[in-house]
């Protein structure tokens, strides 16, 4: 069985699940290969590798620069929106990456490709070119989606809220008029493609995914299954509380709140209602540790310790473990690697009642889900959390976790899934 793994990086939460997955499969004796459009990093993994963007024909740079010309002297009225233009200047900067069906690669020219059973997709933005590779594809695919983008108009997610209020709840987001004609005519090129599909099966890490998969023109009438998203649990466990507080230089005496993200500012990730709900919690005696990339100033009432952008495992469980309680204030989110990370060192999870969170956290046994997105609402779960934490057992959230989240399971599922195809096709 020869399995063809496609991402278009190594770095970010949807490159993370890839490469455990690819790992996981090399582990259970499978020939996995992971192909990337661009690698940045070193990941440890074997069977990694690289496909080199193509550059552009003379007669496609002919072409653009004459329909350039074109739009100049006013001949072509409604020319194709430039995408850095829509990018910079028509989308509010706050938003997450959007991503177009068209590129210059054809992924079915790389040898890889052309020796492999299954084709298995995950995060191909900015890589796969919906036309060429549906019509050349002959071969069954597994889709895993990591995020809404396969099957929208161009955004990742389906951001509903930009910002937050005085009151502290989120303000709704307005779609302008251009977005909304890029996203139709995004849908109408990836759809024309898909007919042409007929071997693809979509596997998402969330049954909240699913659904939204189930309910989209694009894969509704595609077969749609559920398979976890699985982590090493022999790195990600309980370790010394008091040995992980030393080697972050964390208080040992006070309750520690963790945020983790990429980026702490991105508006996805809901930084700004936690900051919030510690700012009105001043009569506790607690702690933000954050994790992640910050690009702004922070400003709290409270002790803060930032450890900026962490990428080791090892070093992420005793963060994960030095921790009270994670809070992960997202407000769309699909089924986030670092709740089941953190539930695997025994740590327990507050977060909003979005996306596939609610999937992960058990009211009260591994955390609690606030009843709505506010300000109000999360500030009201962290006194619950911090007057109860005793009632939080650290080895029972990590005996569960380990049941559904560890990466043998995962891996186990997608063998089970490609043998089947190689079965039947």
């Amino acid at each position: 069985m020869k399995i063809l793994l496609v991402n278009t990086y190594d770095r970010g939460g949807a490159a993370i699940a890839c490469l455990r997955l690819h790992s996981g499969l090399l582990q259970e004796g499978i020939d996995s290969q992971l192909l990337l459009r661009n690698k940045l990093d070193n990941p440890q993994a074997s069977n990694i590798v690289e496909l080199k963007k193509i550059n552009k024909t003379i007669i496609q740079k002919v072409t653009q620069r004459f329909n350039k010309e074109l739009v100049k002297l006013k001949i072509i009225k409604d020319r194709e929106l430039n995408k850095q233009e829509f990018i910079n200047n028509i989308r509010a900067k706050e938003l997450e990456m959007f991503s177009f069906p068209k590129t210059n690669i054809d992924i079915t020219e790389s040898e890889f490709y052309k020796v492999a059973d299954v084709i298995n997709l995950h995060w191909v933005a900015d890589f796969l070119d919906f036309p060429s590779f549906f019509k050349k594809n002959m071969k069954p695919i597994v889709w895993t989606l990591h995020d809404m983008n396969p099957f929208s108009g161009g955004e990742h997610y389906n951001e509903k809220f930009l910002g937050i209020d005085e009151f502290g709840y989120p303000v709704k987001r307005k779609l302008t008029q251009k977005e909304i004609k890029v996203a139709k005519k995004n849908i109408k090129i990836k759809k024309s493609a898909l007919k042409k599909s007929a071997k693809l099966i979509i596997v998402t890490p969330s049954e909240w995914l699913a659904s939204e998969a189930r309910k989209s023109d694009l894969f509704k009438d595609f077969p749609v299954k559920c398979i976890p998203n699985g982590i090493d649990s022999k790195i990600f466990k309980p370790r010394d509380k008091n040995l992980s507080r030393e080697l972050f230089n964390i208080p040992k005496d006070k309750k520690v709140i963790l945020f983790v993200a990429h980026t702490i500012s991105n508006n996805r990730k809901g930084f700004m209602f936690l900051k919030r709900a510690i700012e009105i919690l001043n009569y506790y005696d607690i702690a933000l540790c954050t994790v992640g990339h910050r690009e702004l100033h922070i400003e709290t009432s409270e002790e803060l310790i930032e450890l900026g952008f962490i990428n080791n495992d090892k070093l992420m469980s005793h963060v994960f473990s030095a921790a009270d309680v994670f809070i992960i204030p997202s407000l769309i989110d699909n089924l986030p690697n670092t709740v089941i990370e953190s539930i695997l060192c025994g740590t327990p999870v507050i977060g909003f009642p979005v996306g596939g969170i609610p999937e992960i956290i058990q009211n009260g046994k591994n955390g609690l889900i606030t009843k709505e997105i506010s300000v109000k609402s999360l500030k009201e779960s962290i006194i619950k959390f911090l007057e109860n934490s005793e009632k939080f057992d650290r080895y029972i959230i990590r005996k569960n976790a380990v049941t559904k989240y560890d990466k043998k399971v995962q891996s186990n599922n997608y063998i089970n899934l490609f043998n089947e195809i190689i079965n039947n096709n």
